[in-house]
């Protein structure tokens, strides 16, 4: 454990609310954000976990137009379907907020009237898309056309198959979406944010993330290489945060530009709150303007400009918050071979699953098989072995028999112990060092990794009760025998403090068997006391049927 608790803002990306969240959005960005945030609370950091619900994007209106009603009403309908989905999961937010907030537009107007202070924003005329048919300009979402760089039909800005990025004007064969009229460009008037101003900074900025995912870093500065252009952060519409200025009464602020100056405004939302109880309303300065303070972005590969070029820019433009520390930008969940879409209707629900299995079972798989550095792969097939055959028979199994061990023999009471052999001495070494392993690869944000260190030591465990064979040598050697519960007592008991950043519920379950009731322990080993009565838990785990489903 560090001398000093560092003060740890993780930011989660924040989803667009036009529908229900599916496993994609669980494992890409949220699950491995509560992970690494449950973690740093058990070293002892100062952690600050903060998102919310994009209501202004433009999908929010697509689905309003479909579903016949306001924006409004949608995104205020499924934001409360993301905030249920977020605890189902036990996801440990400090704050789950919405873009739709008083604060959070007040925060963005002040960004924004701050850098048109500072000359990093200007007026230009641009060329957008409109529609005759329907007598308005058209966001990028509402137009579709033939991809430049690949031979798919694609809308918005960026190619859903080849995942590139064009600007709408380099779209063939354009139409609306609206009213599938012929799409022609028109002039208007728009606010910029002057990106090549700082090109070199933020160039020199990434070069010197050395720790970086190379996938992060490389996209990063590739996207500098072709060299950074004004772009715009106003648009033609009626739905988004007002800009504060005079003749943009009937624009809005480009979504884009909004959204991440969310973690800004969540965080000072959150220390306004009763939420905070610390009592001090400046305390979210701890973590923006304190210089060794460290800010972690969880995202999808597809929003990494978005955070490590423009909000850098908008950042450095105001000179006043720091910037990120790490972009942690893992690759996509994929559904038998294919990415996860909403729009395509090809997915698996949350909300669906949730009704048929354990919360608890789908982080374990969703953490085994988190992407990454490549793409992964949900199958129905997997997830059931993962379920059986690892939190079953390896983990829930080796908790179950030591309990059973020590009720059936010593009366569920954790039994003396002394002079422990060799083999016992080893293994309690390896439940000592799989602190360090598994939180080793938790800092450098390989959850995959430290879930692997974890299920090995549960598999160690499980070699040492055969080894050892208690249920035998009670019967000829009642002390070596209580030796070896003594360890698997302690074996199980760090195992259930190793688990939680995974398995929050589980952990609690295991902290249970014990009478302990902390639901933040401390990640280092801790010792049971021999005498310590113990209490009966039903099995963890379930294990799943695969012919019934």
């Amino acid at each position: 454990m560090k001398n000093k608790p560092e003060n740890i803002l993780v930011c989660v990306a924040w989803p667009y609310v036009n529908g229900e969240p599916h496993l994609g959005h669980i494992a890409g960005n949220n699950l491995p954000a509560d992970i690494f945030a449950r973690y740093h609370r058990m070293v002892g950091n100062n952690v600050l976990m903060v998102s919310g619900s994009d209501q202004h994007g433009t999908p929010v209106t697509i689905r309003a137009r479909e579903e016949n009603t306001t924006p409004k009403e949608i995104s205020e309908k499924y934001h409360k379907i993301w905030s249920k989905t977020f605890k189902d999961l036990d996801f440990s937010f400090d704050l789950y907020t919405k873009t739709g907030t008083e604060n959070h537009k007040e925060v963005v107007r002040n960004i924004f009237t701050l850098l048109h202070e500072k000359g990093y924003l200007e007026e230009q005329i641009s060329t957008q898309p409109y529609s005759e048919e329907s007598d308005m300009f058209l966001s990028d979402r509402y137009i579709e056309g033939d991809c430049p760089h690949c031979p798919s039909r694609t809308k918005g800005d960026q190619c859903d198959d080849c995942s590139k990025d064009f600007e709408p004007i380099d779209l063939k064969n354009l139409i609306s979406t609206i009213d599938n009229s012929k799409v022609t460009f028109k002039e208007t008037n728009h606010i910029f944010l002057k990106l090549p101003e700082f090109q070199e900074d933020i160039k020199k900025w990434i070069k010197s993330k050395s720790y970086w995912k190379p996938s992060v870093k490389n996209q990063s500065l590739g996207f500098l290489s072709n060299g950074l252009i004004d772009r715009a952060i106003t648009r033609d519409i009626d739905w988004g945060v007002e800009v504060p200025l005079k003749n943009y009464e009937k624009k809005r602020i480009y979504v884009w530009f909004e959204a991440v100056i969310g973690y800004l405004s969540a965080s000072i939302e959150w220390a306004e709150s009763d939420k905070n109880t610390s009592n001090n309303k400046d305390i979210w300065k701890e973590w923006w303007q304190n210089p060794e303070s460290k800010h972690f972005y969880f995202q999808g590969k597809d929003n990494i400009p978005f955070h490590t070029i423009i909000l850098p820019a908008i950042l450095m433009g105001s000179g006043e918050y720091n910037l990120p520390y790490d972009v942690v930008a893992n690759e996509y969940l994929n559904f038998s071979g294919k990415q996860f879409s909403k729009s395509k209707n090809w997915a698996v629900w949350v909300s669906d699953f949730l009704k048929e299995y354990d919360s608890e079972a789908l982080r374990y798989y969703l953490s085994s098989i988190m992407p990454e550095s490549s793409d992964s792969d949900f199958t129905w097939d997997s997830f059931f072995d993962s379920n059986n055959n690892e939190l079953v028979a390896t983990f829930g199994n080796l908790i179950n028999r030591i309990q059973s061990l020590i009720k059936n023999n010593f009366n569920n009471v954790i039994p003396d112990f002394k002079n422990i052999d060799d083999v016992d001495n080893d293994m309690i070494s390896s439940i000592k060092s799989s602190y360090d392993s598994a939180g080793n690869f938790l800092e450098k944000r390989q959850f995959r990794n430290s879930l692997k260190e974890i299920m090995n030591l549960a598999k160690l465990g499980n070699k040492y009760i055969d080894q050892k064979e208690p249920w035998s040598t009670v019967k000829s050697n009642k002390h070596m025998a209580a030796n070896t519960l003594w360890v698997g007592a302690n074996l199980i008991s760090n195992l259930g403090i190793l688990i939680s950043p995974f398995l929050p519920k589980t952990s609690l379950k295991i902290s249970s068997i014990f009478n302990l009731e902390s639901n933040i322990p401390k990640w280092e080993y801790q010792e049971v006391r021999s005498g310590t009565r113990i209490e009966n838990i039903s099995p963890l785990f379930k294990k799943i049927d695969k012919e019934k489903e």
